[in-house]
């Protein structure tokens, strides 16, 4: 019988996907795991609901029961249903990434996890049962620096001789309007630089991408701010590798993603005071952190990085270093494993 079942019930490829599928790829050499709801880039084919719980039935051979390792509202229930309806031979872990006070419904069924995890010190203090603080990872063999940038990123077709991104839904959490209002500045003192908003903006958000888009239209600058939308998961590491700078400036984050993937390629980026970001950024050494709805100082440190070689040059190879070594998904991996045997061992 397995001993672990991971969910993934989101039909999109979402950041919790995303993050889900690195700790999978890992876990996959560490334990007999199933993979529950949806299918994730290069991880194993996924087994339906149903079959989940008839194969936890009966407890995995030398443990006592088989652990549900859930990270949205959807899963956190229906591993509910198969604990405490069907009284299967399972305990529930639930990752929290969120920096805030969950809504009443959300908070009830985290409050019936058997153990928490949270991704950050921040997000720890807004969830009960907390055994351990594991920072996310990125997969570092999946993500890692190009051996030559310049062509990396003329190959991507984009125009330009170097390439500036932000990567997330287009919508004004994101702050996409930031990152488009830093571009108009920064731009005409870059003139070799093309920036793209990768992702796409859902139906209630199209006025907003218009608005943007005009915006770019009355600064002159169509032909070099870029709407590529979506990227597929698959195709993301290529592009990153060709990156110059990766640029993030949310009002809000829980964790966030791109600037890890992008460190892991040996990107740089200027983030936001949001997420995890200013961890990543090792006190500059990796990635600059301006304050929350200030493009005027994103555009400034963007500038600063992309205009002294040397000083990019460093910081890709840091970014590159501590991506590796302090945030990779085989990290975040042993980390979840070691309360997988607080709970196994009665702990």
């Amino acid at each position: 019988m397995a001993e672990l079942f991971v969910t993934n019930f989101n039909r999109n490829f979402t950041g919790v996907s995303a993050t889900a599928a690195n700790v999978i790829r890992q876990q996959i050499n560490q334990f007999d795991l199933h993979l529950v709801g949806q299918s994730v880039p290069g991880c194993p084919d996924p087994i339906t609901v149903a079959q989940a719980r008839t194969l936890s039935r009966q407890p995995p051979q030398g443990k006592p029961f088989a652990i549900w390792h859930v990270r949205r509202n959807t899963e956190m229930r229906a591993a509910l249903w198969a604990r405490d309806v069907l009284r299967l031979p399972v305990r529930i872990v639930f990752t929290s990434a969120a920096q805030r006070r969950h809504s009443a419904f959300p908070r009830w069924l985290i409050s019936r996890m058997d153990a928490v995890i949270a991704t950050t010190d921040t997000a720890a203090t807004f969830v009960p049962h907390v055994k351990a603080v594991v920072p996310h990872g990125v997969d570092t063999d999946l993500f890692y620096p190009a051996e030559n940038r310049a062509s990396t990123w003329d190959k991507l077709g984009h125009g330009g001789s170097h390439g500036i991104a932000t990567i997330g839904r287009i919508r004004p959490e994101k702050g996409t309007d930031l990152f488009v209002e830093a571009m108009i500045r920064l731009l005409p003192d870059l003139p070799g630089a093309t920036a793209l908003v990768i992702g796409k903006a859902a139906r209630e958000h199209q006025g907003f991408l218009k608005d943007l888009q005009q915006r770019i239209a009355a600064a002159g600058l169509s032909d070099r701010i870029l709407f590529p939308g979506e990227i597929p998961a698959g195709n993301l590491p290529a592009v990153l590798k060709g990156l110059s700078l990766v640029m993030q400036l949310p009002r809000y984050e829980g964790f966030g993603m791109t600037p890890l993937e992008g460190m892991a390629c040996g990107v740089p980026f200027v983030g936001s005071e949001a997420g995890y970001y200013r961890a990543f950024s090792a006190q500059g050494k990796s990635g600059l952190i301006v304050p929350l709805e200030d493009a005027a100082q994103a555009a400034e440190a963007a500038l600063s990085i992309l205009m002294d070689s040397d000083k990019h040059e460093a910081m890709s190879t840091a970014a590159r270093e501590i991506a590796l070594h302090n945030f990779s998904a085989k990290r975040e991996a042993d980390g979840i494993a070691a309360v997988y045997d607080l709970l196994w061992s009665g702990a």
